[in-house]
């Protein structure tokens, strides 16, 4: 599985991992197992970062049945704003290093 652009940048530290496979499944909503396996890090991994996730608001609670609770990505979070501004900013640069330099022609 290849790394997103915004792994390439910050590295495969589990927050980091937990926090894209959010970013890549915006509008979803996840338990927290399902989040540990999509970011592919360990469920010990995950509750250690969890309290962070939590309090810079990167997530929220979409549903709960008993004690479990579905998460989901916190777009309002200004924190979760810049989080996507920098992931927009990585992808824009990309796609222009990717793209072929046109040449402007002249017509005589």
């Amino acid at each position: 599985m290849e790394k997103s652009l915004l792994l390439k940048l910050t590295g495969d530290m589990p927050m980091f991992k937990i926090v894209d496979f959010l970013l890549e499944n915006k509008g979803l909503d996840f338990s927290k197992s399902e989040i540990a396996k999509g970011a592919n890090v360990s469920r010990a991994s995950l509750f250690n970062y969890w309290k962070e996730v939590e309090r810079y608001g990167i997530v929220r609670v979409t549903r709960s049945f008993g004690k479990a609770k579905l998460y989901t990505l916190n777009a309002k979070s200004p924190i979760t704003q810049k989080i996507i501004q920098l992931e927009k900013s990585i992808i824009g640069q990309a796609m222009e290093q990717a793209a072929p330099k046109r040449k402007i022609l002249v017509a005589h």
